[in-house]
């Protein structure tokens, strides 16, 4: 009920149907991210896509270049000096067999997954569980390398993941309500280049359609597309 309250108090501070800078929004959103947490500050873009068809499809990777203010758990399948190396790097979890057997059985204990190419065959049986929840290792997001202290390191440092939903929706959490509006804006503004960069063959029409940014209570307020971007 209080949050209820609290989003119908936020919405009765903008125009719900008026498109705001990117700085503007942004300034809206801390101002209503009034939680006891520290909420997370979330971009979300419409695209004028059908993510069924695979030509249309619009996933990546992209380094925010402030962070995201979330600690990543990252999991690793190697073996040998590899794992060595993922264990130096900061890894969370790393292991082969053993730690296929903790997944089987519901012990997930990290948010990115990353494989050396090895360990692909492993990893493979592990699809129905690891898919569903966007962790299955992909060479295209480089998240199957043996550059595994690169991957992890870039997991570390603000690296975020984002996928077309079927509606054409990407979204990702850009930082937080207490970081300071212009590291956010820039790490919008990042996210929303990665996005543009991502444009696949299969797209017609206009391509960035819609742009909110919202915070994790908060109401969303919708952005002029122009204004990310420049």
């Amino acid at each position: 009920m209080a949050h209820n309250k609290r989003l119908a108090a936020g919405y009765k501070t903008f125009d719900r149907a008026k498109a705001y800078s990117l700085q503007e929004a942004i300034d809206l959103v801390k101002s209503n991210a009034k939680a006891k947490f520290d909420e997370t500050v979330e971009i979300s873009m419409n695209l004028g896509i059908d993510p069924r068809h695979a030509d249309q499809m619009v996933r990546g990777l992209v380094g925010l270049p402030n962070g995201t203010g979330k600690t990543l758990r990252v999991g690793v399948f190697a073996r040998g000096a590899k794992a060595e190396e993922a264990l130096a790097a900061g890894a969370d979890v790393v292991g082969a067999e053993d730690l296929a057997e903790k997944i089987q059985a519901g012990d997930i204990q990290f948010d990115r997954c990353i494989a050396t190419p090895d360990m692909m065959a492993l990893v493979g049986r592990l699809g129905k569980i690891l898919g569903p929840r966007g962790l299955m290792p992909n060479p295209r997001l480089g998240t199957v390398t043996m550059d595994v202290k690169g991957a992890i390191t870039a997991a570390k440092a603000g690296q975020v993941e984002f996928r077309a939903e079927k509606a054409g929706i990407v979204h990702a959490g850009i930082g937080k309500a207490s970081f300071p509006a212009e590291k956010l804006v820039e790490n919008a503004k990042a996210f929303a280049d990665a996005i543009v960069k991502a444009k696949p063959t299969g797209a017609k029409g206009t391509y960035v359609q819609k742009v909110a940014v919202s915070s994790s209570m908060g109401p969303g307020v919708r952005v002029d597309v122009a204004s990310v971007h420049s």
